[in-house]
């Protein structure tokens, strides 16, 4: 029997969060060769000197997933309510939304080439499929869409 690597762990469903200029977070649903499922929660951030990322991964699997959500629940309401509670969390969302209309009526008035490259905001989900940021290198990021694609 072949070791075949991809059906032992095919991706099913697979989602990315930016979250900055360097940290990335993937949220992949994969399938074993059984058919059962897992989740697979990936943190991958680019190296300081541009060679390469580093990452970091949590396996959480179905028995799991009621407790794990309502202790992420538990500790995030912990901080916004007990901790932090002046905070306003919400600026994320808006910063980003403002951003996404930004990318869109640049793209629809053809983009500025003359415009400084601006950092999009700190939270990217690709649900929204914004444009892609601006390179702040020479190297710019490739498109990735699951951690399966990123060159570790």
């Amino acid at each position: 029997m072949e070791n075949d690597n991809s059906a032992r762990f095919e991706s099913v469903y697979s989602t990315k969060l930016r979250a900055g200029r360097r940290r990335t977070y993937f949220f992949d649903v994969r399938k074993t060769k059984g058919g059962d499922f897992y989740i697979t929660l990936t943190e991958s951030t680019k190296k300081f000197n541009g060679d390469g990322y580093d990452r970091h991964k949590i396996f959480l699997y179905k028995e799991d997933f009621n407790r794990f959500m309502n202790s992420l629940n538990d500790t995030v309401n912990h901080v916004k309510n007990d901790l932090m509670p002046d905070y306003d969390y919400e600026q994320y969302e808006r910063r980003q939304e403002e951003w996404e209309a930004k990318m869109a009526e640049e793209a629809a008035n053809g983009g500025s080439e003359n415009a400084p490259a601006e950092e999009a905001p700190s939270m990217e989900s690709t649900e929204s499929a914004p444009a892609e940021e601006a390179p702040t290198e020479t190297k710019s990021e490739p498109d990735v869409k699951s951690e399966d694609d990123m060159a570790w």
